[in-house]
Parts: structure tokens; sequence; C-alpha cells
């Protein structure tokens, strides 16, 4: 049984935790309000321009390079993670499903863009092929992110350099549930048709012409879809860590009961030892 200097220590340590564990939460939280505010913001806008582009390209005679598929398998693959860690399996869950995929020849051929610490580390000790690798983007978000790295993106897939580009990202749902998202970003899907073929029925009325309008938007829309990605994630990432670091803190304070409760145990099985000792020495000096 551990003597109770060692427990006082213990106890002192996990309540040096517990404050650490309890200000992380609370730091989570405050970044999770501006980061559930960026992505609540910014779904609108994504959602409302891929439904009116994937109609637009649907209804048009017209085509873009970003809509033309391409013959070759050649892939990039964008994952994006934290660059910190201590919000459970955050990260993990993501970075096993990607590897998982890539084991299983979903891509046969293919490269990463590894975006955040967490997945640059994890990628750079394995064999795939890394052609970008952004370390920082994560700590330092901003609202050119998404338009930079959509940039690179459309530059590699229009010259030919890559045939598919995909998206891989943590997505936040709620507080406590994120989920892993892997789709296609380039070449554009379109939309789905509808049974009565009523999508092709009435077209729109454009202006300038329908040729102007893909190609100024369709960009546009793939700067805006990997925007999004980063603030999914981003929000996902603090959801993450506050529940992670509450479940610590939880933690640390059934951990200090239970140590407590020990001292306890030690200590009145100390003061009872000694007690009993008292007693048989002054027995045994009467006798």
């Amino acid at each position: 049984m551990p003597n109770t200097r060692d427990l006082v220590r213990r106890i002192r340590s996990v309540k040096g935790t517990q404050q650490i564990t309890k200000a992380m939460k609370m730091v989570a939280a405050a970044k999770l309000r501006r980061a559930q505010a960026a992505i609540t913001n910014a779904r609108p806008w994504a959602d409302t321009l891929t439904h009116v582009l994937a109609n637009v390209a649907a209804r048009t005679e017209f085509s873009h390079p970003l809509l033309e598929p391409h013959e070759g398998e050649r892939t990039w693959v964008m994952v994006i993670s934290s660059d910190k860690g201590l919000c459970g399996s955050f990260n993990a869950n993501l970075l096993r499903q990607v590897e998982r995929d890539l084991r299983s020849k979903r891509w046969p051929e293919v490269e990463l863009l590894v975006v955040g610490r967490k997945a640059s580390d994890y990628f750079r000790r394995r064999s795939w092929n890394v052609v970008l690798d952004e370390r920082e983007t994560m700590s330092r978000l901003s609202a050119d992110s998404g338009p930079r790295l959509g940039q690179k993106l459309i530059g590699a897939f229009t010259s030919g350099a890559v045939d598919q580009v995909w998206l891989a990202y943590n997505s936040f749902v709620n507080l406590i549930r994120q989920e892993v998202v892997i789709q296609r970003l380039l070449p554009i899907e379109p939309p789905p048709v509808a049974d009565d073929g009523s999508l092709a029925q009435v077209d729109y009325l454009y202006e300038p012409d329908a040729r102007s309008l893909l190609a100024e938007l369709l960009p546009r829309h793939v700067e805006t879809q990997v925007q999004r990605a980063l603030y999914d994630s981003a929000a996902a990432e603090q959801a993450a860590r506050m529940t992670s670091m509450d479940a610590a803190t939880r933690n640390a304070g059934e951990m200090i009961d239970r140590l407590t409760l020990l001292y306890n145990r030690t200590r009145q099985a100390a003061i009872t030892r000694e007690l009993i000792e008292i007693v048989s020495g002054a027995q045994a000096l009467e006798g």
C-alpha cells in the first residue's frame, strides 16, 4: 500500500491536470463558437451555388474543362486534419479511413495533398507519395485559404497533370458527432436527372451567355467547396477537443475521489497501527 506522502503528490498532480483539461475545454468552447458560426454561414452559400451550377450545367449545351471527365486514373486526394492533438479520435478515424481506401486500391494512381500537421506526420512516415504539405494552414485558417488551395487543384486538373481530385475531411454534425467525408471534387459531378425528365424541360435566361457564367462560377464553386471543407474540419476539431477535454476533466475528478478515499484509508490504517503499538507498549511495561 502506498504511503500518504505519495498519495498526496498524486492527488496534487491529478488536480493540476484537471485544471489544464478544464481550461482547454473552455478555450475549445470559445473557438468552437467562432468556427461553428463560420461553417453555418458558409454552408447555405456552398449548397446553393452547387445546386444552381449543377442545373445550369445540365440545361446548357456548353461544357467546361472542370466538368469533363478525364480518361486517366491519376488522382489527388486532399486530406484535411488538425495541427494539434488532444481531440480524441478526430484525426485517427479520418487517417485510418483514408489509408484503408488507399490500400484497397480505390484510386489506382494516387498522390496525397495533406493539410494539417497530424496528416503530414502520419503520411510522411509511410510509403505514400505526398505532393503538397500544408502544415500551417489549419492554425492560420482564413478566407483566402480555400481559394488558394482551390486554384492549385484547378490548375493541376485543367493542365492534365491529374485526372481526379478528392477531398477527405471531418464534417461537423453537432457537438458530439463528426463524420468522415470522402467526396470527389473534380471533375464536378452532374446533378441527378429526375425520372420524368423535368430537369431539362426549362432553360434559364442568361446574362451574359451561359459559357461566360460557367467560366466564372465553376472555379468559384471549387474554391467554395475547399473552403467549406476547411471550415467544417475546424469546427469538428474544436467540438471533438471540447468533448475530449470534458471527458478528461470528469475522469480526473473520479480519480481524485478514488485517491482521496485511498489516502483516508491509508492514513486511518497508519493511525490505528500507531495506537496499537502504543497500547501494546503500555501493556508490556505494566507486565
